[in-house]
């Protein structure tokens, strides 16, 4: 019963993770990288659309996205949903492809990123603590329901933190790679 917990557990912290590491790709460094983009959603024909599913998106040089929609008359949508984006970047469009120009990012704009990186790695870190209570919470359930003996539930609890940590660490280590990545030059 708790190794079924302890699995369960473990699946969802790594699916937070993944969640993350994803988020984290978002935040705009001072080099292109389609993950800036590529989960953008577009109001293509009244349907919030991932802008990876209806456009190849290239970085053919370190400062430059190439967004070529597969239908052309998306090329609208693309810009303005590009343009009230926080990204802070304006597309240039030649009624077929977008090119984003991905400038420096400034020391003050490198900092607010950081900034954004710190929060997003706490909420990250909140998420798997949300996890963990929820399987402390079951094995409590199992102990009032005496499925389990009090050690094995101790033990639970045990294992469920260290497994709790572990993945701490991992959102630590995503976050202060990507804080790292945004104050090189």
């Amino acid at each position: 019963m708790i190794d079924e917990v302890y699995t369960d557990a473990e699946i969802r912290m790594q699916e937070t993770v993944e969640h993350y590491k994803r988020q984290f790709s978002t935040v705009r460094t001072g080099r292109a990288s389609s993950g800036l983009v590529e989960n953008m959603r577009i109001d293509y024909y009244g349907t919030s659309t991932p802008l990876k599913q209806m456009a190849k998106i290239a970085i053919p040089e370190p400062s430059l996205i190439v967004i070529q929609p597969w239908d052309s008359s998306a090329l609208p949508a693309i810009e303005r949903a590009i343009q009230t984006s926080d990204l802070g970047m304006m597309p240039n469009n030649d009624g077929k492809i977008i090119r984003l120009n991905v400038p420096v990012l400034t020391e003050e704009r490198r900092i607010q990123l950081a900034k954004l990186v710190k929060k997003m790695t706490e909420e990250g870190r909140v998420a798997i603590r949300n996890i963990r209570r929820d399987a402390n919470e079951t094995i409590k359930e199992f102990l009032k329901e005496k499925d389990i003996s009090e050690d094995d539930a101790h033990a639970g609890y045990d294992r469920i933190q260290n497994l709790t940590n572990d993945f701490i660490v991992k959102i630590d280590q995503l976050g202060e790679r990507k804080e790292k990545e945004l104050m090189e030059l």
